[in-house]
């Protein structure tokens, strides 16, 4: 098995009158790493989805070897040689690694011969650029090893065209750049191609040879790497007219007083594990302290307790120096915003419109009350500003919210949550689904209303951001915070040792 040639020619993939994909010609040259940048809903996914099968191009041809092949079937696509490691896990919980590997062949005999199979996937593991325990199961695997299982699992098909989508979301720095190195070295071995989507540009210049950008289902850019600058990249992404992301205003200020305090806090998780264990943390007005952490310890559920979508099992958490328990009440007379992940499920009610969900905060308030009687016809106007000073697409003010997009679902929510002077702000991963053109201006309110004197704890799982956005860094893992370290001295791979469980590692960096 030796790196295969991709090319795909004038590909086009339309859901009714929508064209997600247009006259996509790309080449993916054998034995390279070719990175694909975009925006959301550039068409990446759908690009890579037509490759292996999973959406059946309307028109256009994939070439293999120089050769047309009809891909009807993710099976179709096996057999020719291409694999995919998907964005989200795949592992079937309940399965050993050894299990879990076999189980990615396909086609399983009726008695499996177990001394074999292990024997086979042993040696398999001596060839492979990482190493999982065999009886190990994903309830045993961080998240990053869960990862590197999708990509054993693949590895052990010898994919002649390897496709990743976003491979390092949830890997610690030191991980990443294993995975990526590993993996590039195995395709400049001739051993497969490499299709890698990302939309960090670090990743490309550190890892990839060639690099495609689309933008609005077209192909606008494919290049050698080398020679290239991030302003080039990012120009291309997102297109002539539209400035690239600026650098952002910083102004070092002395902190004020403790507007959150939390102490000795517990909280369980969705299986009644703890999920949180005795976290004592403070942020004082005027300062933005970044979360840090690799996803799955414990950041999803600090933040839903905080906000009062999730139990505590023990301790306090204060605002101002009075008992805080997130009720409506309580964040309206403290000025506590949230800005939570998944804002569709947590922060929105996707039936109601999107003014009626712009107006959630304040529509029992004056001016838009009056003598108990909503004044509907100022919420919708208020809403229309914000649609336009946010960039929202949507029909209009009166169209259900469930049917905008992640990312306008998000710039809803900004909108609504930082509007007015937030004492308090808890924000988890602010600008997931936004466009790149949109998140300078998120960044850039974050840090107005830090300057206003808002404290902002910042939950985030881009390591980038919060060393971009942050005053203060912690890192939590397992449940607890490990490290803390002023922003400007933080140090990538220190935060990275810290973030994997690895402490005598990150003080060996820190010397």
């Amino acid at each position: 098995m030796s790196a295969l040639t991709l090319e795909t020619l004038a590909l086009s993939k339309r859901f009714g009158a929508f064209t997600a994909l247009d006259a996509v010609s790309l080449v993916v040259r054998p034995g390279t790493v070719h990175a694909l940048l975009g925006e959301n809903g550039a068409g990446k996914s759908t690009l890579v989805k037509a490759i292996v099968g999973y959406h059946r191009a309307d028109d256009g041809a994939i070439m293999i070897d120089g050769r047309e092949r009809e891909i009807g079937s993710p099976s179709q696509a096996r057999a020719l040689g291409i694999g995919m490691v998907y964005q989200h896990f795949t592992v079937v919980p309940g399965m050993t690694v050894a299990e879990n590997l076999l189980l990615a062949r396909g086609k399983l005999p009726t008695v499996i011969d177990w001394k074999s199979v292990r024997s086979t996937l042993s040696e398999f593991m001596q060839t492979t650029p990482f190493r999982l325990d065999l009886d190990a199961t994903p309830a045993d695997l961080s998240a990053g090893e869960k990862q590197k299982l999708e990509i054993l699992k693949q590895l052990l098909l010898q994919p002649r065209l390897l496709i990743l989508d976003e491979p390092t979301s949830v890997l610690t720095p030191q991980e990443a750049d294993e995975v990526l190195g590993a993996l590039r070295e195995r395709a400049h071995a001739g051993h497969c191609s490499i299709v890698m989507i990302t939309h960090k540009f670090r990743e490309v210049s550190a890892y990839a040879d060639d690099v495609s950008v689309l933008r609005r289902g077209q192909l606008v850019a494919s290049m050698a790497v080398a020679g290239t600058s991030t302003d080039q990249l990012a120009q291309a992404m997102i297109g002539a007219g539209r400035s690239a992301q600026p650098a952002l205003a910083r102004h070092a200020a002395a902190p004020g007083p403790e507007r959150l305090q939390i102490e000795d806090l517990v909280v369980a998780g969705d299986r009644g594990e703890l999920a949180v264990r005795g976290i004592d943390l403070q942020v004082r007005a005027g300062e933005i302290v970044g979360v840090a952490g690799v996803a799955g310890n414990g950041q999803r559920e600090l933040m839903q307790a905080l906000t009062g979508q999730r139990a505590r099992s023990a301790g306090s958490v204060t605002v101002s120096g009075q008992p805080f328990y997130a009720s409506r009440r309580q964040n309206r007379v403290l000025k506590v915003r949230s800005l939570p992940e998944e804002p569709l499920q947590n922060a929105c009610v996707g039936a109601l419109s999107v003014s009626h969900n712009m107006g959630l905060r304040q529509f029992d308030e004056a001016p838009f009350a009056r003598a108990g009687l909503v004044r509907w016809s100022l919420l919708r106007q208020r809403a229309r500003e914000w649609i336009a000073s946010y960039g929202v697409k949507t029909q209009s003010e009166r169209a259900a919210i469930r049917t905008l997009s992640g990312g306008n679902v998000q710039r809803a929510v900004l909108a609504r949550e930082l509007s007015g002077d937030a004492d308090l702000l808890l924000v988890s991963n602010p600008v997931f689904g936004l466009d790149f053109g949109a998140v300078a201006e998120i960044h850039a309110r974050l840090l107005q209303a830090r300057d206003r004197g808002a404290a902002v704890l910042l939950v985030s799982e881009d390591l980038d951001e919060l060393l971009l956005l942050s005053d203060r860094i912690v890192v939590v893992s397992e449940g607890r915070i490990v490290f803390e370290v002023p922003a400007h001295q933080a140090n990538r791979r220190q935060l990275g040792a810290y973030m994997g469980g690895l402490s005598h590692a990150a003080e060996k960096e820190a010397a």
